[in-house]
């Protein structure tokens, strides 16, 4: 039943405005039209979009729920979708990257997230690795790392989260004591995606002292004597990834492995958020299309008390609400993408406001979606409860929607 309608639902997504203007030649009018994610696109955009869409459909949306459910992590995927430029979409060309813009990122995200949520978020975080590298890192490391990672031939982690140090990031204890050329890593990091299966640990660790001055970036290779990993964590959602902590057990590491300069690191860290909070909405966003338009078609042929679903006015209006909290979201990630690109003064309350605004609206969107396909929304035959269970974890990870309050309080209150 899944693989049928995973391709029908990944035929109906990857042609948004296709699939507006097909009922309407019919004499219908059609949702999609309204929320058509290309509207406001430039030529270029658009193509980058429809490729998107097209993998989504083609590559993922099919195996979608099998990654799910047998907890698969689809490198074999996700290497063809390096092969369109997705390992690298913001980092410069001299090393692989695509050298697009943070927009365009957030278009192919969204796109690519209607066919697996999950698997999509990974290859976002993979992303905001590889450009901290070919951001901050030396001609020489970028040279050396970014190539393999924008192929995904390697893949990356991005380790900040410490067991004692959640969203108090500049607490964190991971030390790197340096030794000649090489720094010694003792100390864990915890919820780490792609933990035990990426190549490349972008590491944030205490060279000084205490405070966010103290904090470097250091990138730990996998097979590092001392680099070990915990269990595979059990998720309610994101099961297409791994999630494991990751251990450093006088883990030596050559000093030519540190990512710009000692102290340095925390703001290299925040600066990388900025980006994967755009990245992160941009998921929830196309979580939540996906599951605007399987409700759209669930109404339509859903019958009860003698009529369509589709005809009771309450389910219109939820329908309608849906719809609105997803293209205001749309519109709120995109502008704080385009202030990131420019970067502008309120790049960083822009970016905590989307990400705010998007997790919590679109994560409200796929769960209205479950509760409108009724008993039928909470088997796992249909996709909307993945939508579900996928997005809402964005609202806690790359900084919680609570410190994105704080940031955006902050940024008011300095004025």
């Amino acid at each position: 039943m899944w693989r049928s309608s995973g391709l029908r639902l990944g035929a109906r997504l990857c042609c948004p405005r296709g699939g507006a203007r097909a009922p309407a030649e019919r004499g219908h009018r059609s949702l999609v039209s309204c929320i058509d994610p290309s509207i406001g696109l430039n030529e270029e955009q658009k193509g980058y979009q429809k490729v998107a869409f097209d993998f989504a459909a083609r590559e993922m949306a099919p195996h979608m729920a099998e990654w799910d459910q047998k907890e698969l992590f689809p490198v074999d995927m996700m290497r063809k979708a390096a092969q369109l430029g997705f390992g690298g979409v913001y980092v410069r060309t001299d090393v692989g990257g695509s050298g697009l813009s943070r927009l365009d990122a957030s278009v192919i995200f969204e796109a690519l997230a209607t066919g697996c949520t999950s698997t999509t978020a990974y290859i976002s975080i993979h992303n905001m690795c590889v450009w901290m590298i070919d951001t901050f890192g030396s001609e020489e490391q970028r040279h050396r790392f970014c190539p393999p990672l924008c192929t995904m031939e390697k893949f990356a982690s991005y380790c900040l989260t410490e067991p004692g140090s959640g969203s108090d990031a500049a607490s964190l204890l991971t030390s790197a004591k340096r030794q000649g050329d090489h720094y010694v890593l003792n100390g864990s990091k915890a919820f780490i995606s792609g933990g035990g299966e990426s190549d490349i640990y972008v590491v944030m660790c205490r060279t000084g002292g205490p405070g966010p001055k103290g904090i470097s970036c250091i990138v730990v290779e996998k097979g590092t004597p001392g680099l070990s990993f915990g269990k595979k964590e059990k998720k309610v959602g994101w099961n297409s990834q791994p999630t494991r902590a990751v251990i450093f057990e006088d883990c030596a590491v050559p000093v030519a492995n540190r990512i710009g300069n000692e102290g340095q690191g925390f703001l290299i860290a925040m600066k990388g958020l900025n980006g994967g909070r755009i990245n992160v909405a941009s998921c929830s966003v196309g979580a939540a299309h996906a599951s605007v338009v399987l409700t759209r078609d669930h109404l339509n042929v859903r019958k009860q008390f003698g009529a369509l679903l589709a005809s009771n006015q309450y389910l219109q209006f939820k329908l309608a609400d849906m719809a609105t909290r997803l293209v205001a979201s749309r519109l709120m990630v995109r502008s704080a993408a385009v202030a990131l690109q420019e970067e502008r003064e309120d790049a960083v309350a822009l970016c905590a406001m989307a990400k705010l605004f998007a997790t919590d609206e679109c994560f409200a969107i796929c769960n209205q979606a479950l509760q409108m396909h009724g008993g039928y929304g909470y088997l796992k035959d249909y996709a909307v409860q993945q939508y579900m269970r996928d997005c809402r974890v964005h609202q806690i990870l790359e900084g919680s929607n609570e410190v994105m309050r704080m940031l955006i309080s902050r940024s008011l209150l300095q004025q």
